[in-house]
Protein backbone atom coordinates (compact mmCIF):
# COMPACT_ATOMS: atom_id res chain seq x y z
CA UNK A 1 0.00 0.00 0.00
CA UNK A 2 1.48 3.36 -1.26
CA UNK A 3 0.61 6.64 0.54
CA UNK A 4 0.08 7.96 -2.96
CA UNK A 5 -2.47 5.97 -4.21
CA UNK A 6 -5.80 6.95 -4.24
CA UNK A 7 -7.72 5.82 -0.99
CA UNK A 8 -11.45 5.30 0.17
CA UNK A 9 -13.03 6.95 3.25
CA UNK A 10 -16.58 5.86 3.91
CA UNK A 11 -18.01 7.17 0.78
CA UNK A 12 -15.14 9.19 -0.49
CA UNK A 13 -12.30 8.26 -2.72
CA UNK A 14 -9.19 10.85 -1.71
CA UNK A 15 -6.19 11.06 -4.08
CA UNK A 16 -3.83 9.60 -1.68
CA UNK A 17 -3.86 8.90 2.11
CA UNK A 18 -2.20 11.94 3.39
CA UNK A 19 -4.75 14.21 5.41
CA UNK A 20 -4.07 18.08 6.46
CA UNK A 21 -5.07 17.67 10.61
CA UNK A 22 -6.96 20.46 12.18
CA UNK A 23 -4.77 23.11 13.72
CA UNK A 24 -6.55 26.19 14.79
CA UNK A 25 -6.25 29.10 12.23
CA UNK A 26 -6.67 31.94 14.41
CA UNK A 27 -8.47 33.71 10.49
CA UNK A 28 -12.44 33.85 12.00
CA UNK A 29 -12.14 37.38 13.79
CA UNK A 30 -15.82 37.45 13.47
CA UNK A 31 -16.93 34.01 13.90
CA UNK A 32 -17.15 33.68 9.97
CA UNK A 33 -14.53 32.28 6.96
CA UNK A 34 -12.57 35.14 6.08
CA UNK A 35 -10.59 35.30 2.90
CA UNK A 36 -7.08 34.62 4.88
CA UNK A 37 -8.63 31.25 6.00
CA UNK A 38 -9.70 30.34 2.48
CA UNK A 39 -6.52 30.89 0.79
CA UNK A 40 -4.87 29.10 4.00
CA UNK A 41 -6.91 25.68 3.01
CA UNK A 42 -6.32 26.34 -0.62
CA UNK A 43 -2.97 26.39 -0.30
CA UNK A 44 -2.93 23.16 1.80
CA UNK A 45 -5.02 21.33 -1.18
CA UNK A 46 -2.39 22.83 -3.88
CA UNK A 47 0.29 21.63 -1.62
CA UNK A 48 -0.60 17.99 -2.30
CA UNK A 49 -2.80 17.09 0.50
CA UNK A 50 -5.90 14.92 -0.01
CA UNK A 51 -8.03 16.35 2.30
CA UNK A 52 -7.72 19.74 4.94
CA UNK A 53 -9.52 19.60 7.81
CA UNK A 54 -10.84 23.06 8.80
CA UNK A 55 -10.71 23.78 12.67
CA UNK A 56 -12.64 25.12 14.77
CA UNK A 57 -16.16 25.04 14.24
CA UNK A 58 -18.09 24.45 17.27
CA UNK A 59 -21.68 23.12 17.29
CA UNK A 60 -22.82 26.03 19.80
CA UNK A 61 -21.59 29.44 20.99
CA UNK A 62 -20.56 28.55 24.21
CA UNK A 63 -18.81 25.80 22.66
CA UNK A 64 -15.88 27.75 21.33
CA UNK A 65 -12.22 27.98 22.86
CA UNK A 66 -13.07 31.87 22.65
CA UNK A 67 -15.75 33.79 20.59
CA UNK A 68 -13.75 34.63 17.55
CA UNK A 69 -14.21 30.80 16.13
CA UNK A 70 -16.71 30.08 13.73
CA UNK A 71 -19.54 28.43 15.12
CA UNK A 72 -21.92 26.30 12.73
CA UNK A 73 -25.00 28.24 12.30
CA UNK A 74 -26.73 29.48 8.59
CA UNK A 75 -25.04 32.33 9.09
CA UNK A 76 -21.66 30.87 8.78
CA UNK A 77 -22.73 28.94 5.50
CA UNK A 78 -22.10 31.11 2.32
CA UNK A 79 -18.06 31.61 3.71
CA UNK A 80 -18.08 27.82 4.42
CA UNK A 81 -19.65 27.12 1.09
CA UNK A 82 -16.79 29.52 -0.51
CA UNK A 83 -13.87 27.51 1.03
CA UNK A 84 -15.07 23.89 -0.22
CA UNK A 85 -15.19 25.66 -3.56
CA UNK A 86 -11.74 26.72 -3.19
CA UNK A 87 -10.49 23.79 -2.31
CA UNK A 88 -12.80 21.40 -4.25
CA UNK A 89 -11.04 23.71 -7.16
CA UNK A 90 -7.55 22.13 -6.21
CA UNK A 91 -8.37 18.56 -6.09
CA UNK A 92 -8.44 17.85 -2.83
CA UNK A 93 -11.56 17.32 0.03
CA UNK A 94 -13.16 18.88 2.89
CA UNK A 95 -13.29 18.59 6.13
CA UNK A 96 -14.93 20.55 9.28
CA UNK A 97 -13.49 19.65 12.95
CA UNK A 98 -16.84 19.56 14.86
CA UNK A 99 -17.30 19.59 18.16
CA UNK A 100 -17.81 21.50 21.88
CA UNK A 101 -14.68 22.93 24.18
CA UNK A 102 -16.46 22.35 27.22
CA UNK A 103 -14.02 23.31 30.05
CA UNK A 104 -11.45 24.43 27.55
CA UNK A 105 -14.10 26.89 26.65
CA UNK A 106 -13.01 30.75 27.68
CA UNK A 107 -15.99 31.74 29.34
CA UNK A 108 -14.69 35.52 29.40
CA UNK A 109 -14.50 35.57 25.91
CA UNK A 110 -17.61 33.50 25.01
CA UNK A 111 -19.58 35.80 27.55
CA UNK A 112 -21.20 32.57 28.55
CA UNK A 113 -20.40 29.96 30.68
CA UNK A 114 -18.14 27.09 30.01
CA UNK A 115 -19.77 23.52 30.44
CA UNK A 116 -17.71 20.28 32.52
CA UNK A 117 -18.95 17.12 33.53
CA UNK A 118 -17.97 18.79 37.14
CA UNK A 119 -17.61 22.19 38.47
CA UNK A 120 -14.09 23.11 38.23
CA UNK A 121 -11.88 26.13 37.89
CA UNK A 122 -10.33 26.68 34.45
CA UNK A 123 -6.97 28.58 34.96
CA UNK A 124 -7.08 29.33 31.26
CA UNK A 125 -10.43 31.82 32.10
CA UNK A 126 -9.26 32.19 35.29
CA UNK A 127 -13.32 31.18 36.13
CA UNK A 128 -15.10 28.55 37.26
CA UNK A 129 -16.80 25.68 34.87
CA UNK A 130 -20.55 25.25 35.30
CA UNK A 131 -21.93 21.34 35.80
CA UNK A 132 -23.38 20.56 32.27
CA UNK A 133 -26.80 19.28 33.39
CA UNK A 134 -28.94 16.54 31.50
CA UNK A 135 -30.64 19.41 29.36
CA UNK A 136 -27.13 20.60 28.25
CA UNK A 137 -26.00 17.10 26.87
CA UNK A 138 -29.09 16.59 25.07
CA UNK A 139 -28.79 20.03 23.37
CA UNK A 140 -25.03 19.86 22.62
CA UNK A 141 -25.68 16.12 21.33
CA UNK A 142 -28.35 17.58 18.94
CA UNK A 143 -26.32 20.38 17.91
CA UNK A 144 -23.84 17.83 17.02
CA UNK A 145 -26.26 16.42 14.29
CA UNK A 146 -27.22 20.11 13.27
CA UNK A 147 -23.53 21.09 12.56
CA UNK A 148 -22.98 17.93 10.74
CA UNK A 149 -25.91 18.50 8.23
CA UNK A 150 -24.91 22.22 8.10
CA UNK A 151 -21.42 21.18 7.20
CA UNK A 152 -22.68 18.67 4.39
CA UNK A 153 -24.69 21.64 2.89
CA UNK A 154 -22.04 23.84 2.52
CA UNK A 155 -19.74 21.71 0.71
CA UNK A 156 -17.63 19.31 3.13
CA UNK A 157 -16.88 16.22 1.40
CA UNK A 158 -16.59 14.98 5.79
CA UNK A 159 -16.89 16.14 9.40
CA UNK A 160 -14.46 15.12 11.83
CA UNK A 161 -15.92 14.75 15.35
CA UNK A 162 -13.86 16.05 18.67
CA UNK A 163 -13.58 14.33 20.91
CA UNK A 164 -10.47 14.53 22.47
CA UNK A 165 -7.95 17.11 24.28
CA UNK A 166 -10.70 17.07 27.55
CA UNK A 167 -12.74 19.09 25.34
CA UNK A 168 -16.30 18.35 25.92
CA UNK A 169 -16.69 14.61 25.33
CA UNK A 170 -13.28 13.67 26.11
CA UNK A 171 -13.71 15.54 29.24
CA UNK A 172 -16.55 13.15 30.08
CA UNK A 173 -14.70 10.50 29.24
CA UNK A 174 -11.84 11.29 31.68
CA UNK A 175 -11.67 10.14 35.28
CA UNK A 176 -9.87 13.34 36.61
CA UNK A 177 -12.43 15.70 35.06
CA UNK A 178 -15.66 13.49 35.44
CA UNK A 179 -16.93 13.56 38.78
CA UNK A 180 -20.39 13.56 38.15
CA UNK A 181 -22.83 10.42 40.23
CA UNK A 182 -25.38 9.90 37.76
CA UNK A 183 -25.97 8.74 34.66
CA UNK A 184 -23.00 10.37 33.11
CA UNK A 185 -20.37 9.68 35.74
CA UNK A 186 -18.69 6.63 37.03
CA UNK A 187 -18.27 3.46 35.44
CA UNK A 188 -16.49 3.92 31.51
CA UNK A 189 -20.08 2.94 29.82
CA UNK A 190 -21.71 6.05 31.49
CA UNK A 191 -18.54 8.28 30.68
CA UNK A 192 -18.46 7.44 27.06
CA UNK A 193 -22.52 8.49 26.95
CA UNK A 194 -21.36 11.82 25.49
CA UNK A 195 -18.95 10.79 23.03
CA UNK A 196 -20.92 8.01 22.02
CA UNK A 197 -24.09 9.86 21.85
CA UNK A 198 -22.15 12.17 19.01
CA UNK A 199 -21.18 9.85 17.34
CA UNK A 200 -24.61 7.84 16.46
CA UNK A 201 -26.73 11.50 16.50
CA UNK A 202 -24.07 12.43 13.36
CA UNK A 203 -24.67 9.43 11.82
CA UNK A 204 -28.60 9.96 12.13
CA UNK A 205 -28.11 13.11 10.66
CA UNK A 206 -26.16 12.84 7.37
CA UNK A 207 -25.97 8.77 6.59
CA UNK A 208 -23.38 8.53 4.31
CA UNK A 209 -23.60 11.92 2.40
CA UNK A 210 -20.35 12.58 3.64
CA UNK A 211 -17.64 10.99 5.74
CA UNK A 212 -17.68 10.44 9.39
CA UNK A 213 -14.25 10.70 11.39
CA UNK A 214 -13.35 11.05 14.87
CA UNK A 215 -10.75 12.35 16.83
CA UNK A 216 -10.08 10.04 20.04
CA UNK A 217 -7.55 10.75 23.09
CA UNK A 218 -5.44 7.33 23.40
CA UNK A 219 -4.10 9.27 26.59
CA UNK A 220 -4.87 12.20 28.06
CA UNK A 221 -1.15 12.56 29.58
CA UNK A 222 -2.27 13.59 33.12
CA UNK A 223 -2.54 11.90 36.29
CA UNK A 224 -5.72 10.36 37.01
CA UNK A 225 -7.21 10.67 33.14
CA UNK A 226 -8.13 9.12 30.74
CA UNK A 227 -5.34 5.80 29.55
CA UNK A 228 -5.06 3.78 26.71
CA UNK A 229 -6.89 0.53 28.04
CA UNK A 230 -9.76 2.70 28.75
CA UNK A 231 -9.90 5.25 25.20
CA UNK A 232 -9.42 1.63 23.49
CA UNK A 233 -12.88 0.55 24.95
CA UNK A 234 -14.45 3.36 23.80
CA UNK A 235 -13.09 2.78 20.00
CA UNK A 236 -14.32 -0.89 20.45
CA UNK A 237 -17.68 0.35 21.30
CA UNK A 238 -17.79 2.99 18.39
CA UNK A 239 -16.35 0.79 16.18
CA UNK A 240 -19.28 -1.95 17.30
CA UNK A 241 -21.97 1.01 16.97
CA UNK A 242 -20.61 1.91 13.48
CA UNK A 243 -20.87 5.61 13.06
CA UNK A 244 -17.67 6.63 11.98
CA UNK A 245 -15.98 5.51 8.64
CA UNK A 246 -12.57 6.11 10.47
CA UNK A 247 -10.70 7.36 13.67
CA UNK A 248 -8.24 10.12 13.97
CA UNK A 249 -6.13 9.23 17.03
CA UNK A 250 -4.46 11.38 19.48
CA UNK A 251 -3.27 12.62 22.95
CA UNK A 252 -2.86 15.41 25.86
CA UNK A 253 -5.24 17.77 27.36
CA UNK A 254 -5.65 21.19 26.04
CA UNK A 255 -7.15 21.82 29.51
CA UNK A 256 -4.41 20.48 31.90
CA UNK A 257 -1.59 19.53 29.19
CA UNK A 258 -0.93 20.55 26.11
CA UNK A 259 2.73 19.73 24.78
CA UNK A 260 1.87 16.33 25.53
CA UNK A 261 0.41 16.44 22.12
CA UNK A 262 2.70 18.42 20.13
CA UNK A 263 5.90 17.73 21.34
CA UNK A 264 9.02 19.38 20.69
CA UNK A 265 9.83 23.03 22.12
CA UNK A 266 7.73 24.89 24.88
CA UNK A 267 7.44 28.54 23.79
CA UNK A 268 6.77 29.56 27.24
CA UNK A 269 7.72 33.66 26.57
CA UNK A 270 6.14 33.73 23.19
CA UNK A 271 2.85 32.40 24.97
CA UNK A 272 3.33 34.77 27.68
CA UNK A 273 3.85 37.56 24.50
CA UNK A 274 -0.26 37.15 23.32
CA UNK A 275 -1.85 37.81 27.28
CA UNK A 276 -2.31 40.78 28.75
CA UNK A 277 -1.07 41.80 32.59
CA UNK A 278 -1.48 40.00 35.25
CA UNK A 279 -1.88 37.00 32.93
CA UNK A 280 1.44 37.54 30.97
CA UNK A 281 3.48 37.71 34.01
CA UNK A 282 1.63 34.37 35.39
CA UNK A 283 2.87 32.56 32.37
CA UNK A 284 6.46 33.83 32.69
CA UNK A 285 6.28 32.71 36.33
CA UNK A 286 4.86 29.48 36.42
CA UNK A 287 4.20 28.20 32.57
CA UNK A 288 6.88 25.77 32.61
CA UNK A 289 4.34 23.74 34.89
CA UNK A 290 1.56 23.73 32.59
CA UNK A 291 3.38 24.34 29.11
CA UNK A 292 5.34 21.44 29.57
CA UNK A 293 8.23 20.49 27.24
CA UNK A 294 8.46 16.35 25.16
CA UNK A 295 11.32 15.38 23.49
CA UNK A 296 10.11 15.09 20.07
CA UNK A 297 10.92 12.22 17.58
CA UNK A 298 9.50 10.90 13.96
CA UNK A 299 5.85 8.75 14.53
CA UNK A 300 5.92 9.70 18.50
CA UNK A 301 2.47 8.59 19.02
CA UNK A 302 2.88 5.19 16.85
CA UNK A 303 3.90 2.99 20.14
CA UNK A 304 0.44 3.74 21.38
CA UNK A 305 -1.21 3.79 18.30
CA UNK A 306 -0.21 -0.19 17.78
CA UNK A 307 -2.88 -1.46 20.48
CA UNK A 308 -5.66 0.29 18.55
CA UNK A 309 -4.39 -1.27 15.38
CA UNK A 310 -4.17 -4.78 16.82
CA UNK A 311 -7.37 -4.37 18.47
CA UNK A 312 -9.57 -2.59 15.85
CA UNK A 313 -10.88 -3.41 11.68
CA UNK A 314 -11.99 0.35 11.78
CA UNK A 315 -9.50 2.57 9.64
CA UNK A 316 -7.08 4.79 11.58
CA UNK A 317 -5.26 7.49 11.26
CA UNK A 318 -2.08 7.94 12.59
CA UNK A 319 -1.36 11.13 13.56
CA UNK A 320 2.27 12.74 15.59
CA UNK A 321 5.68 13.56 14.20
CA UNK A 322 4.79 12.60 10.48
CA UNK A 323 7.02 14.80 8.49
CA UNK A 324 9.03 12.00 6.42
CA UNK A 325 8.52 9.98 3.09
CA UNK A 326 9.91 6.75 5.52
CA UNK A 327 7.34 7.56 8.30
CA UNK A 328 4.04 7.40 6.04
CA UNK A 329 5.96 3.93 4.23
CA UNK A 330 5.96 2.74 7.80
CA UNK A 331 2.14 3.98 8.98
CA UNK A 332 1.19 2.33 5.76
CA UNK A 333 3.27 -1.03 6.38
CA UNK A 334 1.75 -0.96 9.83
CA UNK A 335 -1.59 -1.43 8.63
CA UNK A 336 -2.90 2.64 9.29
CA UNK A 337 -4.82 3.78 6.78
CA UNK A 338 -4.01 7.36 6.42
CA UNK A 339 -1.25 9.64 7.99
CA UNK A 340 -2.43 13.29 9.43
CA UNK A 341 0.10 16.29 9.33
CA UNK A 342 -0.29 19.23 11.37
CA UNK A 343 3.23 21.61 12.03
CA UNK A 344 5.48 20.09 8.92
CA UNK A 345 2.63 21.61 6.59
CA UNK A 346 2.05 24.65 8.68
CA UNK A 347 5.57 25.49 8.01
CA UNK A 348 5.63 24.29 4.02
CA UNK A 349 2.01 23.63 2.63
CA UNK A 350 3.28 22.44 -0.78
CA UNK A 351 5.44 19.47 1.44
CA UNK A 352 3.29 16.70 0.32
CA UNK A 353 3.73 17.67 -3.32
CA UNK A 354 7.37 17.77 -3.14
CA UNK A 355 7.52 14.40 -1.19
CA UNK A 356 5.80 12.58 -3.78
CA UNK A 357 8.08 13.86 -6.22
CA UNK A 358 11.16 13.26 -4.16
CA UNK A 359 10.92 10.71 -1.59
CA UNK A 360 13.91 12.05 0.28
CA UNK A 361 12.63 15.23 0.99
CA UNK A 362 13.29 16.36 4.41
CA UNK A 363 10.60 18.94 6.46
CA UNK A 364 11.72 22.22 7.49
CA UNK A 365 9.93 22.46 10.31
CA UNK A 366 12.19 22.30 13.46
CA UNK A 367 9.41 21.78 16.29
CA UNK A 368 9.84 25.16 17.75
CA UNK A 369 6.00 24.93 18.67
CA UNK A 370 6.47 28.96 17.63
CA UNK A 371 3.28 28.16 15.63
CA UNK A 372 1.03 27.57 18.47
CA UNK A 373 0.83 31.14 20.25
CA UNK A 374 -0.15 32.64 16.74
CA UNK A 375 -3.72 31.37 16.69
CA UNK A 376 -4.46 34.02 19.59
CA UNK A 377 -2.77 36.92 16.69
CA UNK A 378 -4.57 35.41 13.55
CA UNK A 379 -1.03 35.36 12.16
CA UNK A 380 1.12 32.42 10.24
CA UNK A 381 4.27 31.27 11.77
CA UNK A 382 7.13 32.31 9.75
CA UNK A 383 10.54 30.57 10.89
CA UNK A 384 13.81 32.26 9.76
Amino acid sequence: MDVFEPAKLGPLTLRNRIIKAATFEGMTRNALVSDDLIAFHRAHAAGGAAMTTVAYCAVAPEGRTERRQIWMRPDALPGLRRLTDAVHSEGAAASAQIGHAGPVANSKSNRLPALAPSAAFNPQAIAMTRRATTADIERITAAHATAARLAAEAGFDAVEIHLGHNYFASAFLSPRLNKRDDEYGGPLANRAKVALGAARAVRDAVGDRIAILAKLNMDDGVRGGLGIDESLQVAQWLERDGSLDALELTAGSSLLNPMYLFRGDAPIHEFAATFKQPARLGIKLAGERFIRAYPYQEAYLLDSARHFRAALKTPLILLGGISQRATMNLAMAEGFAFVAMARALLREPDLVNRLRTDPATRSLCVHCNKCMPTIYTGTRCVLA
